[in-house]
């Protein structure tokens, strides 16, 4: 008996981080923000229309592989705002009260904290996924202009397969690629 007591408890204490390093899982908040991401990616023109295309099968497979990575920006952004308040509680609890606290006694202090950075962290991460988005209908544009003037001439330049049919891809991936390495 003791045995087998000692053997669940060793498969629960394993199981346990396993679970923990699981990808989040999106709620319903992330899910719309992943779909109005993705309105944003896909863009009103045949262009961008068409890179979408490129970067993702369908809209569905852009709405899921969104919304888990809005999950994470929203998890990465908690863990971060609670490190920076705990190291903001620890340099002057007294201060830190003060300036998060709302009730009479202020011991809701670390929680105002946590949200207000976390708020900002998540605001921030959804102005770059905009930005990325916006560079992304530029690129396709500019690859739409430039296959357009000399599509024989794109496609040996961009095309990488048998029949250079991934020149517009590989152009849009490669331009947009461009665009955030001057941005950084």
């Amino acid at each position: 008996m003791k045995k087998l007591t000692v053997s669940i408890g060793l498969a629960v204490v394993l199981a346990f981080p396993a679970g923990a390093l699981a990808k989040p899982n999106p709620d319903n908040a992330d899910k719309r923000a992943a779909k109005a991401e993705c309105k944003t990616l896909r863009g009103n023109t045949d262009d961008t229309h068409e890179a979408f295309r490129t970067l993702y099968r369908n809209f569905g497979a852009c709405v899921r592989k969104t919304a888990v990575e809005e999950a994470q920006e929203e998890q990465t952004a908690h863990t971060n705002a609670a490190k920076e308040c705990k190291a903001e509680r620890a340099a002057d609890a007294e201060a830190f009260a003060e300036t998060y606290g709302t009730t009479a006694n202020k011991r809701n202090a670390f929680g105002k904290c946590v949200s207000k950075k976390a708020k900002a962290k998540e605001a921030a991460a959804d102005a770059q996924d905009q930005e990325e988005a916006t560079e992304f209908k530029n690129a396709a544009k500019e690859c739409d202009a430039e296959r357009d003037a000399d599509a024989d001439a794109f496609a040996n330049k961009y095309g990488t397969n048998a029949n250079k049919r991934n020149a517009f891809g590989k152009c849009v991936s490669s331009k947009a690629s461009e665009d955030e390495t001057e941005t950084a």
